[in-house]
């Protein structure tokens, strides 16, 4: 197999709303927001539904992955229960070898609303539900050994059990990509995350906001010359300004794609590394592993969801 993935198991629910919906409600646009399940069918009460997606950040990828011709695998914990069926229903329809035995758990499947104002930034409110707690005995040991690559998201460590499960994960694998997800789950998780890219990843992909809060830097250039320093490869995606990759010391730079029509931002960051790493694994070179992760972005963001048809 040539990826493995590992990630919050989230049914994606999209919805399109007015500005007024994130003040009236306390969501601080383009974040990422963790709620009970109580608060989570409050805000959807007042809510029209446009789509329902097996969804979750490297999940996205993998499915951008299978979509590439690549075998792939994801590991994801749900409940036995409707949404679980579908997440896993939904996966398989792509391609996706599911590695997980799904059982009727105390908590349900994890669902995550995406909200879009007019403006095509998307603000997300997350149930966790059973995805969030994964544990040890959840990882297919024999699927890490096997894969080339595990990719992981930030959004996914936690102290307790679902740390157990990333470090056995990291521990058993060839390879190790991570994605930081999200800057609060950086600013949550500092220590841990800037120990695991500078001791444990092979790759990290990342946005501009959450490398800086990172690393404590006040500009990119203090982000390269880290990068350099830790000699890792390090893949930094920054919006209009295209996407940059430091390679122990060599610095790759890629322009964003010009006079595209957005529509929907969700998904440009799983679908740039889905892109990036197709291209990485076929042994082309971190130029072109730049431009088929932004080719791959381009289009996610002229679509409403984080799939590709």
């Amino acid at each position: 197999m040539k990826i493995l993935g590992i990630g919050n198991a989230i049914v994606d629910v999209i919805c399109k709303i007015e500005e007024n919906f994130l003040k009236k409600n306390s969501l601080i646009k383009s974040t990422m927001k963790l709620v009970d399940e109580n608060e989570f069918k409050k805000l959807l009460s007042n809510l029209k539904i446009e789509e329902t997606i097996a969804g979750g950040s490297v999940a996205n990828s993998i499915v951008g992955l299978a979509q590439l011709k690549n075998r792939v695998g994801f590991i994801g914990k749900v409940s036995d229960d409707e949404l679980g069926a579908k997440y896993e229903d939904g996966l398989k329809k792509e391609s996706v070898e599911y590695f997980y035995s799904k059982k009727k758990e105390e908590t349900p499947t994890g669902s995550c609303l995406i909200l879009i104002t007019p403006d095509s930034e998307r603000t997300m409110v997350t149930f966790l539900g059973t995805a969030g707690k994964i544990a040890e005995n959840d990882i297919d040991i024999n699927a890490v050994k096997k894969s080339e690559i595990l990719f992981l998201e930030g959004y996914l460590w936690d102290e307790g059990e679902p740390r157990k499960a990333f470090e056995k994960a990291i521990n058993n694998a060839n390879k190790v990509a991570m994605s930081l997800s999200d800057l609060f789950c950086v600013e949550r998780h500092k220590v841990h995350f800037l120990n695991l890219v500078k001791q444990k990843l092979d790759i990290t992909f990342a946005n501009e906001q959450e490398i800086i809060s990172l690393t404590g830097a006040k500009k990119i250039e203090e982000v390269i010359q880290f990068s350099k320093k830790i000699k890792k490869l390090v893949v930094i995606t920054r919006g209009e300004k295209g996407a940059i990759a430091i390679d122990n010391e060599k610095v790759f730079e890629c322009s964003a794609e010009k006079n595209i029509k957005i529509k929907d931002l969700t998904g440009a960051g799983d679908l740039f590394a889905s892109g990036f790493l197709d291209n990485y694994l076929k042994g082309k070179t971190i130029n072109e592993s730049l431009e088929q992760g932004t080719k791959m972005s381009s289009k996610i963001i002229q679509t409403i969801g984080a799939r590709l048809s």
